[in-house]
């Protein structure tokens, strides 16, 4: 948090230093609305797959390319001030792991895996910073300076604050096929001596920087990298810890939720029995999973209205 301060702070006191390509002071207010649309990559960072050490999970040290999947954003930017926004979106990501992509010979041997699409509205604060690359201010025709058109390139920070539904599904290792596992209560969500059933809808911290570059006075282009901070470990249907009881477990919802509780290899012996007080072995780590994306964004200014002109007259 300190680190997300700290940058915030060097854009604020840099924003003075660089000012968008305006040929009035004013001018930034005609061009205040945004429509972007934007396509790209999401990753997950939970308790499933990931590289092949252990302490790296949860961390970008930790992310898998292999389970790399395609996003989508639209979005609408609002320009309170010359180097503020207020930028608005609506986010569409498919997130995945699967623990046959990591060499780590627990995660490994435990086998789990899920995908999930993630629908997420969020809202968030933009800090910019400018640089301008402009042309001649009063657009003489057959100029060296007219030929050189006015281009500007702006950085961008921000932080702001989201909500998201998730689903996880996981591949059923008797069919192959894909099953949601929410109802499945795969840690034996519910039952006595087991947690409460998780909420499928939860709140998000977007945070991130982007930067883009000015094709036409109305038309840009760039990029932007998003990570996400969450407040819920259950993206992946992964947490704490398996269910001591198998047998009240498959009592209350089945053999199918005890397949896909746990598809371990053995390579392990015991590794996902209880432990020798009665709990269950362990299945995952208590902490909340990220998720974040990189996309190419295609921003749009609606046009300006412009104002008749009233002719005087001199007399």
């Amino acid at each position: 948090m300190k680190k997300i301060i700290l940058f915030f702070s060097f854009i604020f006191l840099l924003q003075n230093s660089f000012s968008q390509n305006f040929t009035r002071p004013n001018d930034w207010k005609k061009y205040r609305q945004e429509i972007i649309v934007q396509v790209g990559v999401s990753q997950f960072l939970g308790d499933l797959g990931g590289l092949n050490s252990t302490g790296t999970d949860y961390s970008p040290a930790d992310i898998e390319f292999a389970a790399t999947k395609p996003s989508l954003s639209f979005a609408y930017r609002y320009k309170l001030a010359k180097n503020f926004n207020i930028h608005s979106s609506l986010n569409y990501l498919l997130v995945a792991g699967d623990d046959k992509l990591t060499a780590e010979k627990f995660r490994n041997n435990r086998n789990l895996n899920f995908k999930s699409n993630i629908f997420e509205l969020a809202a968030r604060a933009e800090l910019s910073v400018f640089y301008s690359n402009a042309g001649h201010r009063y657009g003489i025709k057959n100029t060296a300076a007219s030929r050189h058109k006015s281009k500007s390139n702006e950085l961008i920070g921000f932080i702001g604050l989201g909500v998201f539904y998730f689903n996880p599904k996981g591949k059923d290792p008797n069919t192959g096929s894909y099953v949601k596992l929410y109802p499945l209560h795969t840690e034996g969500q519910g039952l006595p001596g087991g947690p409460k059933q998780y909420k499928r809808i939860s709140i998000s911290i977007p945070m991130g920087v982007a930067w883009r570059m000015s094709v036409t006075k109305l038309l840009n282009v760039g990029v932007e990298f998003n990570y996400r901070k969450t407040f819920t470990d259950y993206i992946d249907d992964v947490s704490t810890t398996y269910y001591f009881d198998r047998a009240a477990q498959a009592d209350a919802y089945g053999p199918q939720s005890l397949a896909l509780s746990d598809p371990s290899l053995g390579d392990i012996p015991g590794a996902s029995l209880p432990n020798g007080d009665g709990t269950g072995a362990q299945r995952g780590d208590k902490e909340n999973d990220s998720f974040m994306s990189m996309q190419i964004k295609v921003g749009y200014f609606l046009s300006p209205k412009r104002k008749k002109t009233r002719l005087r007259s001199k007399f």
